[in-house]
């Protein structure tokens, strides 16, 4: 599925982008820009499992608010020099990305 391909990606980068963060931001903003990321191929793989479209809908929709909270995380470690400008750029149209892949799903599943 290429939402949760995407996803994976956008997990990763995060993950390296993190890697150079101050050590007392580890139980802090690292951790929880990691634990954002991860939770939406996980939701997106959870809810691909699932036996109906509906709660498949419901677990898209759970990625999608844990995208939203990725990127104020971004912002907020932009905002703090945790990251360059470039960074901050290619995080935030990665997730912008697959922002757009999640809503597609989401339209699809209510069309039919």
């Amino acid at each position: 599925m290429v939402a949760w391909k995407k996803a994976v990606e956008l997990v990763t980068e995060i993950y390296r982008k993190t890697q150079i963060f101050p050590k007392e931001e580890l139980y802090g903003l690292t951790s929880q820009l990691r634990r954002s990321a991860i939770t939406i191929p996980s939701n997106i793989a959870e809810g691909q499992g699932r036996i109906s479209k509906g709660e498949f809908k419901q677990f898209l929709g759970n990625a999608r608010g844990s995208l939203f909270e990725l990127g104020t995380q971004i912002t907020i470690a932009d905002n703090l020099g945790y990251l360059n400008k470039s960074d901050v750029n290619d995080l935030l149209e990665l997730s912008a990305e697959v922002g757009r892949i999640l809503n597609g799903l989401l339209t699809s599943i209510k069309a039919k």
